[in-house]
């Protein structure tokens, strides 16, 4: 399979059209394969299209392709196999005990196949984007292929993306926010796939931003955006 690649970002956008956050939102981004996302959210913190950085890099394999990424931003990057831990929870405190050394404020899950427990300090600071419309489609043993070729299975008509903040259930925290693409008639789990990806790569950074900028508030189940900060007072120009 070829490597994947993205379109550019466009230039940096004005502080009234980004709404910039008073400082870059520290991040640390799980991986498990080939780091699509990791590399598309590094290039749009580039362009000035993310006010975010990422200070560490965790894979759950050291065979996976998007260390190669971090390597090329040089992000500090660490492997955590599970088979070199005894439980879970003994998997989890090694993970989350590197985040915090890397005073990450918000950890991105960008196709970490690993199941972890949330520790409570960081309970609405764990993230995932799901490749359909949670709850639809969603839980143990929906993830990649399995997830699209269910939607066709089904005969839906609609899929598309969801960005929610993690719990310890699968698919399971709170809603950021949703994107949806058509289901067509000739679609395969590969077109298909394609066509959700792109929504990705808009709809995290989107949710990400959202979270710098602090305009998301958890109620419940529900996630409120508050609205945007006028440029005029938010500080910066």
């Amino acid at each position: 399979m070829s490597t994947p690649t993205f379109p550019q970002p466009n230039v940096a956008l004005s502080s009234a059209e980004l709404n910039h956050a008073p400082k870059p939102l520290r991040l640390a981004v799980l991986i498990s394969g080939s780091g699509r996302t990791l590399k598309n959210l590094l290039l749009r913190i580039a362009a000035g299209r993310l006010d975010a950085e990422v200070r560490l890099v965790v894979s759950s394999t050291p065979e996976a392709g998007g260390l190669q990424f971090a390597r090329e931003a040089e992000v500090p990057w660490v492997v955590f196999s599970r088979k070199d831990f005894a439980s879970q929870d003994d998997y989890s405190r090694a993970v989350f005990d590197r985040c915090r050394a890397a005073e990450a404020e918000t950890v991105v899950l960008a196709g970490f196949l690993k199941q972890l427990t949330i520790p409570a300090d960081f309970e609405n600071r764990v993230v995932n984007i799901h490749p359909a419309l949670v709850p639809a489609f969603c839980g143990q043993g929906f993830y990649g292929h399995h997830v699209h070729q269910a939607v066709l299975d089904y005969g839906a008509k609609l899929s598309g993306c969801t960005v929610h903040f993690v719990d310890n259930q699968y698919d399971h925290g709170p809603v950021i926010l949703q994107k949806a693409v058509p289901v067509l008639d000739d679609d395969t789990p590969e077109t298909l796939a394609a066509r959700v990806f792109e929504a990705e790569t808009e709809a995290y950074p989107e949710a990400l931003q959202l979270i710098a900028c602090r305009r998301v508030q958890v109620d419940g189940r529900r996630v409120r955006i508050a609205p945007p900060v006028s440029p005029s007072l938010s500080g910066r120009t």
